[in-house]
């Protein structure tokens, strides 16, 4: 599959203080009237102190307007310093806007690891872990969930610290840059570990429905990608952790994994990808997409669902059924999905607050107003299984319902932040915020 390559870089420039430009797949042109890359914390504070209203501006990873505003973008990626590991706390404290890769890199020099990655390594912490961002594996939670301490700049330009414990802890993290700008974070870390992954291709997309759970819970991280069909590939992306040079032999029903010097159906040719087939330091395995190349497909549109694993097969079925009925106006916009489980926290914003969760994940082509309208058919299909879109990416609606706590982060919002500096449009509207 070509991957186009009519876009921005992943890393694009950041240091001027006119137009910010566009985020990183070019589907969203920011229209805040000033852009300041902060250079110093007291830059950064002092920004805040003078703006009405500031929204964070990070790896630009973001589909939708959530990092926009009609005021003030401060980025503050320019204040990204060297990792700091603590071992007896076993943690590691990052600056915000470092990206995971670095991070990843630098804990796995020192013998550690994190217990999870995103499949882009190229977004920034505190961006991630401000949507919920996540990786796979039954058994793993969201990047969030490794977060054991924040550091923030609130409204009024001080410094404030909140770590796991404290009480409004569970709804500071996921926290969609409403509550401040967070300048660092503190993440779990464990001894390192290696990683091997195997893609197969057995399975047709039916079969992987009807074992969603299986197939997702067979390994520490799975990944599946196909278009909705039996036609198309169906893939199966099986990552172990290894002590040793084993694979999962016999995985599903598998005799051999897809070749590693093969190129996957659905994901593309060339090298953007991590390596298949050898074990490897989790940082490099982990992600599906190298962190020195462009990720993903580029001109591109994302969405994402989460749904409770309990409803997982009836809800793929159910889009496997609307795929079907669009007379292939949906296989004309999608690229690939990607199907993904994601274990169960307390996180009040969290994808996977309060329940086992498979995520559903579309990459579409860079078609706003169709990805629109199809993003409307496939909450329809999805309305009856609790659906929870991912705040960073394309969808249209959010059901209060389906958020628990939701009416706790409005509080806290409202008390953290009650000039509403940090908040925009599209927090007030899909957050239910005056």
């Amino acid at each position: 599959m070509p991957r186009p390559q009519d876009v921005p870089s992943a890393s694009p420039d950041r240091d001027s203080l006119l137009s910010p430009g566009t985020n990183w797949a070019g589907n969203h042109t920011y229209t805040a009237a000033r852009h300041v890359r902060a250079r110093s914390l007291e830059e950064a504070q002092e920004v805040i102190r003078s703006s009405r209203n500031v929204r964070l501006l990070g790896t630009r990873h973001s589909f939708n307007a959530l990092c926009d505003t009609e005021g003030t973008l401060l980025d503050l990626t320019g204040l990204a310093a060297e990792p700091v590991i603590d071992p007896g706390r076993a943690t590691v404290r990052v600056a915000g806007g470092t990206p995971y890769a670095a991070v990843a890199a630098h804990v796995q020099a020192h013998g550690l690891a994190l217990a999870n990655m995103g499949s882009l390594p190229h977004i920034s912490v505190a961006g991630a872990t401000a949507t919920g961002t996540h990786g796979s594996g039954a058994a793993n939670r969201i990047l969030g969930a490794g977060v054991s301490r924040l550091e923030l700049i609130g409204p009024d330009g001080e410094l404030r610290t909140i770590s796991r414990g404290d009480p409004d802890f569970d709804g500071s993290v996921v926290a969609l840059g409403a509550l401040g700008a967070v300048v660092s974070l503190d993440l779990d870390v464990e001894p390192t570990y290696d990683v091997r992954q195997d893609l197969y291709a057995h399975l047709r997309w039916s079969e992987v429905v009807e074992q969603i759970n299986e197939v997702l819970g067979s390994a520490y991280s799975v990944s599946v990608f196909g278009r909705w069909n039996d036609a198309d590939p169906t893939e199966v992306l099986v990552k172990t952790r290894v002590a040793d040079e084993s694979g999962p032999a016999g995985w599903l029903g598998a005799t051999d994994a897809v070749p590693a010097t093969t190129a996957s159906l659905t994901l593309g040719e060339g090298d953007h990808l991590t390596v298949r087939g050898t074990p490897g330091p989790w940082s490099d395995r982990l992600p599906h997409f190298r962190a020195d190349r462009q990720p993903s497909f580029g001109a591109e549109i994302q969405s994402e669902w989460f749904v409770p694993a309990s409803s997982a097969p009836d809800a793929l079925r159910a889009v496997t059924d609307l795929a079907a009925g669009t007379g292939g106006e949906m296989a004309a916009l999608l690229i690939v999905s990607e199907i993904r489980a994601i274990r169960a926290d307390d996180l009040w914003l969290s994808p996977a607050q309060g329940r086992e969760t498979v995520a559903l994940h579309f990459t579409w082509s860079r078609d706003p107003e169709a990805v629109l309208a199809m993003v409307r058919r496939v909450e329809g299909a999805l309305e009856p299984f609790a659906a929870r879109p991912h705040w960073g990416k394309v969808y249209d609606r959010v059901e209060p319902a389906h958020h628990p706590r939701l009416a706790d982060f409005r509080s806290l919002a409202e008390r953290v932040d009650p000039s509403g500096t940090f908040r925009n449009p599209m927090i007030d509207r899909v957050l239910g915020m005056s």
